[in-house]
């Protein structure tokens, strides 16, 4: 039995899963313009996920677990946006100055293409995400700087 197609769908369903979860906390989610790019994120409680569709992408389900995912767009001529592809990192920083670097991990479905990582959080914790994108072939790095709070289900 050919197994790409249900991760495919699994993964699909993570990014439904997601954008859902953004519905309920829609402060979450946030893009910041570069020209002809965009870089979109959105910030969730891994909890928010389904504990198979957590598995099935090697996420962690957990309270005090958050994700970070990360998209970049480019716009076409006709001013629809299509993904590329890059390279994200950064980090998050509460509000005493304690730093979680970020490992992302590069994901690719299809023509869709995103970064997610995860990190640790205390509920009602403010984290200052501080992200650096950069497509590919394009020299400009394009930062990103947000706050969120979680909490947790």
């Amino acid at each position: 039995m050919n197994t790409a197609i249900p991760r495919l769908l699994t993964r699909i369903a993570v990014m439904a899963l997601a954008w859902l979860a953004l519905s309920f906390q829609a402060q979450a989610a946030g893009k910041k313009d570069f020209g002809d790019y965009r870089v979109h994120w959105s910030v969730l409680p891994s909890t928010f996920l389904a504990p198979e569709v957590a598995r099935a992408n090697d996420l962690r389900r957990s309270k005090g677990i958050g994700i970070i995912n990360i998209s970049i767009m480019k716009e076409n001529e006709d001013g629809t946006l299509s993904p590329v592809s890059g390279q994200v990192e950064g980090k998050a920083t509460n509000d005493v100055q304690q730093v979680r670097f970020l490992a992302f991990r590069r994901v690719q479905e299809g023509d869709a293409v995103y970064f997610i990582a995860e990190y640790q959080y205390s509920p009602g914790e403010l984290m200052t995400f501080n992200i650096t994108a950069r497509p590919t072939g394009v020299q400009q790095d394009m930062p990103v700087r947000f706050s969120h709070t979680l909490f947790s289900d």
